[in-house]
């Protein structure tokens, strides 16, 4: 593949050049060259790119992005781990709001936090000195 200018890498992978050359600045993708000034980007950096976009759409942080692209093996499986790990917990609290939530719907109360015994008690629980993760076992 040819080099190709900014504005058509970007248009390629529905990127604002801006975009690109944020991540030519953090060093994540340099272009491959520059003519007349115009920073030019072959399959290399189109690849790496389209990695940059993946992960972004996915959530996951350019500092994860950067470990996986250009650290060497222990040390981006350590950043992938601990944002795994991050997920994880991320995961179990987003679990933890649906159910709260969905309890909030189903209850036949008028009131949920006023009228609804199991929020009243939780709630309690809360004000008594309980921890969340004392609740959150409890309750799932």
């Amino acid at each position: 593949m040819d080099l190709i200018p900014i504005g058509a890498a970007a248009q390629r992978l529905d990127l604002a050049t801006s975009t690109l050359r944020y991540y030519d600045e953090r060093g994540l993708v340099p272009a491959a060259t520059r003519k007349h000034g115009k920073r030019m980007y072959g399959l290399d950096q189109l690849r790496r790119l389209a990695f940059i976009k993946l992960v972004q759409h996915l959530g996951i942080p350019l500092k994860t992005a950067a470990s996986i692209l250009d650290t060497s093996g222990p040390r981006w499986r350590e950043a992938v781990r601990e944002e795994t790990a991050k997920l994880d917990e991320l995961i179990e609290r987003a679990q933890g709001a649906r159910t709260f939530l969905t309890h909030s719907l189903e209850c036949p109360h008028a009131h949920p936090v006023q009228d609804c015994p199991n929020m009243i008690s939780a709630l309690d629980q809360l004000t008594a000195g309980a921890t969340m993760d004392q609740l959150r076992q409890q309750y799932t």
